[in-house]
């Protein structure tokens, strides 16, 4: 099974030694705020940014270097708190 995914548009630093950083994207016509990257997974052709909003949602957007593309490929929403959730 094939899942889809969503291209964006991604504003982002030049860093020397870290490449490109993205610090806001857009989904249409809302922009999300860069709270935090949170990790990320660097290769040749692609890099993974796992990155927090400012509203505590969390995504994974994905960059394609050979197509100068971003792609939103992970959400989760920080509007649900499960630290009352049972361990």
């Amino acid at each position: 099974m094939k899942t889809a995914s969503l291209t964006l548009r991604v504003e982002y630093r030049d860093d020397d030694h870290e490449g490109e950083t993205p610090q806001r994207f857009f989904m249409g016509d809302k922009a999300i705020e860069i709270e935090e990257v949170i990790d990320r997974w660097l290769a040749t052709e692609h890099s993974y940014f796992k990155v927090r909003s400012g509203e505590n949602d969390i995504y994974i957007l994905r960059h394609d270097e050979l197509a100068h593309r971003w792609e939103l490929t992970m959400f989760q929403s920080g509007k649900y708190d499960d630290s009352s959730a049972p361990v």
